[in-house]
């Protein structure tokens, strides 16, 4: 604790952030996975479990496009606050009677959890643009691909804690042990968190919620086709595929997953290693990164339609799109910080991730849809087509870093 009070006030408010990001991110993962077990031993099929999370996804859109701007408004210590305490009522909320655990209840459960989730990343998010200086852009993306990163990973850990929690203490317990946790969280950052953290000088207005900045609105529609072009084959279709023709049981696919996010969230962590290499990306980095990726889903689906090695192919190219797709991901993550402006950060970055929002609500749909109409291959190819789409848009980003 000693050694804690001596760090400058920046760094440990950023240690803070980065801690209620992380609890946050513990209980999400886990809770995702309760959830997905709980239905599946209710004889639910997986896409009938995915679309549990359609209120997840839908409230997100909304939360992101107006979460900047009560960020603005109230200061992202209060929304950061608000987002722990709605994932804190989320878990109680399932705490009801197994009879009671009806679909519309979790859903609404799901919905709540989804508000709490974006309003937490935007705060989390925004929060490091005014804790870093403004000439320190270097640190600036070092700390949001450590962030984003480690996120990512304590999410494929969350998905882990829940099944294990969920062996040994049953579906309430589990539930009822992250909401005590994650109160406690709670009750922490309420009275540590620097008050009045991002709140606007100027009085925001609501109609301000949509930007007026040409790049963040290009680099907002790019994330929205890389967030679409990852989803429409990963929520539904790849779970679905692995069960069904490779004969993978629940665990197999579950752990597998798991495994997936967590190495995806390292690469991120990473990322400025790969992107900067002593200089700072920009939008011709983000246009190469995202056309680099589009070759992936096209050259997986081709070799699935020519029956070359389907596993093999499969795998090792959900391996190499998962550590390109971090290195998109954190990228976008720097550029939409850098681009937000100073003084009501939370709005620029919540219409950003109401974008990346949008994305995940399409491509979740998509990927139920396509798959059950036309197959894997079929949404790899509009995979594909997307992330061609991210990388044109990218192209109209700035070339080099705004003053």
């Amino acid at each position: 604790m000693l050694s804690l009070s001596s760090l400058p006030s920046q760094v440990r408010q950023y240690l803070l952030v980065t801690g209620n990001y992380w609890a946050f991110t513990l209980t999400d993962g886990a809770l995702r996975m309760l959830v997905v077990l709980y239905f599946h031993d209710l004889g639910y099929s997986p896409l009938q479990i995915a679309l549990l999370f359609l209120f997840y996804e839908f409230f997100g859109v909304v939360t992101n496009l107006v979460g900047g701007w009560l960020g603005a408004r109230l200061g992202l210590n209060r929304t950061m606050n608000i987002g722990l305490a709605l994932q804190v009522i989320a878990l109680a909320m399932l705490l009801v009677p197994a009879a009671l655990l009806t679909v519309p209840w979790v859903m609404a459960a799901q919905a709540l959890s989804g508000i709490a989730k974006d309003l937490n990343k935007m705060s989390a998010k925004s929060a490091i643009k005014l804790l870093v200086p403004a000439e320190a852009q270097g640190t600036l993306y070092k700390w949001v691909a450590i962030l984003t990163g480690s996120k990512n990973a304590l999410k494929g850990v969350g998905f882990f804690l829940g099944g294990a929690l969920l062996a040994l203490l049953g579906f309430r317990g589990t539930v009822g042990i992250m909401a005590a946790a994650l109160a406690l969280v709670w009750l922490a950052s309420v009275l540590l968190l620097k008050r009045d953290l991002g709140k606007a000088k100027a009085k925001s207005k609501f109609r301000d919620i949509f930007s007026k900045s040409r790049a963040v609105n290009l680099l907002s529609a790019a994330r929205l086709f890389l967030f679409a072009a990852r989803d429409v084959w990963f929520v539904v279709a790849l779970p679905v595929f692995l069960a069904s023709r490779f004969g993978w049981d629940y665990w197999q696919v579950g752990g597998f997953l798991a495994l997936w996010i967590i190495g995806y969230g390292i690469v991120q962590s990473l990322a400025p290693h790969f992107t900067g290499r002593g200089k700072l990306p920009d939008g011709r980095t983000a246009f190469v990164w995202a056309g680099v990726l589009a070759l992936v889903p096209a050259l997986i689906a081709m070799a699935l339609l020519g029956g070359i090695h389907p596993a093999a192919s499969l795998l090792g190219g959900l391996m190499l799109f998962g550590a390109l797709f971090a290195i998109n991901s954190s990228l976008h993550s720097y550029l939409i910080v850098s681009y937000a402006r100073e003084d009501g950060v939370s709005m620029d970055v919540g219409f950003y991730y109401m974008a990346n929002a949008m994305g995940r609500l399409a491509g979740t749909v998509l990927s139920g849809w396509v798959y059950q109409t036309a197959g894997l291959e079929a949404c790899l190819w509009i995979s594909a087509v997307f992330l061609l789409l991210a990388a044109v848009l990218s192209l109209g980003l700035p070339r080099h870093h705004p003053s």
